[in-house]
């Protein structure tokens, strides 16, 4: 899932039919586990990824079995979604790559409204819409979560906007911009390494070595994932990010390095992380920093 990239088609099969064509919207993020799912996967980490794509309907189903021989020699060696013989789906194949030529197959055997495949989405699945649902659910948890205290779900609540107790904190740890150095407070952001809507308990949400003081820029693309730090200090851009776009931001410095390798920071931000924060960015690192392919 983190290998797609916003453009890419995918399509969705099941009970031996392909019924849906779809558009990656956006790259994959981190997310709760939904609860429609209820008891399935009951063993499953809490959180998981989330890959915005919006969907359209074929003009009729299309059935792998039916066209398994031309389909089939176009299929994958390895990691196919379907036996390239038999055409039965293969369980554990969840998301899987297939060839131009296999995908023009499929298509090729029906219709689909390629204008509102194109077009669609484009705000309703944008990262800061579907982030916004997630953390919209996620709060009624905490608003509703009888375990916590008035104030310490009030506090949990503003520290979701990097406000009140959450701030304070962070402040407590560091009062300037890891990234650009800027200390007016005025332009700064409470951002958490790991995101609200991942952390499991209030303490995590509220703890101040979960979190950076960013400008604006800077914490939108280390929250999206486009920019992480080594334990060392240094800075990790993904590969997925354009350098043209980094130097219109003004990062300069971060567009000139090599992308997708950790690369030298300013002085004021060279120093290590504590053995605290370094936990929080194992998970930014892992969940949350854009794959780069």
């Amino acid at each position: 899932m983190r290998r797609a990239c916003p453009g890419d088609f995918v399509l969705s099969y099941a009970d031996r039919q392909i019924r849906h064509i779809g558009r990656v919207a956006e790259f994959a993020f981190t997310a709760p586990k939904p609860s429609e799912f209820g008891n399935v996967g009951a063993n499953w980490s809490r959180s998981g990824w989330l890959l915005p794509i919006f969907w359209v309907e074929l003009g009729q189903p299309v059935r792998p079995a039916e066209i398994i021989e031309a389909l089939g020699a176009l299929l994958p060696s390895t990691y196919s979604p379907i036996d390239p013989i038999s055409s039965f789906g293969r369980q554990g194949a969840y998301l899987a790559s297939i060839s131009v030529d296999a995908f023009n197959t499929v298509v090729g055997a029906s219709s689909f409204d390629a204008v509102t495949l194109n077009r669609g989405g484009a705000n309703s699945l944008t990262f800061e819409n579907v982030v916004e649902q997630l953390g919209d659910i996620v709060q009624h948890l905490v608003e509703t979560d009888i375990a916590l205290d008035e104030t310490t779900r009030r506090s949990v609540v503003l520290a979701r906007r990097g406000q009140g107790l959450f701030r304070r904190n962070v402040e407590s740890v560091s009062n300037s911009c890891r990234l650009t150095g800027v200390s007016n407070p005025s332009l700064l952001i409470a951002s958490h390494i790991k995101p609200w809507r991942d952390c499991e308990t209030a303490g995590e949400r509220l703890d101040g070595m979960n979190g950076f003081m960013l400008t604006p820029d800077a914490d939108l693309l280390f929250g999206r994932g486009f920019i992480s730090f080594d334990n060392d200090g240094s800075v990790l851009v993904s590969r997925r990010v354009d350098r043209v776009d980094l130097r219109r931001l003004g990062f300069d410095h971060l567009a000139w390095e090599r992308v997708g390798e950790s690369i030298g920071t300013h002085e004021w931000s060279a120093s290590e992380f504590t053995d605290h924060q370094k936990k929080y960015l194992e998970h930014h690192r892992r969940d949350v920093f854009v794959f780069d392919a």
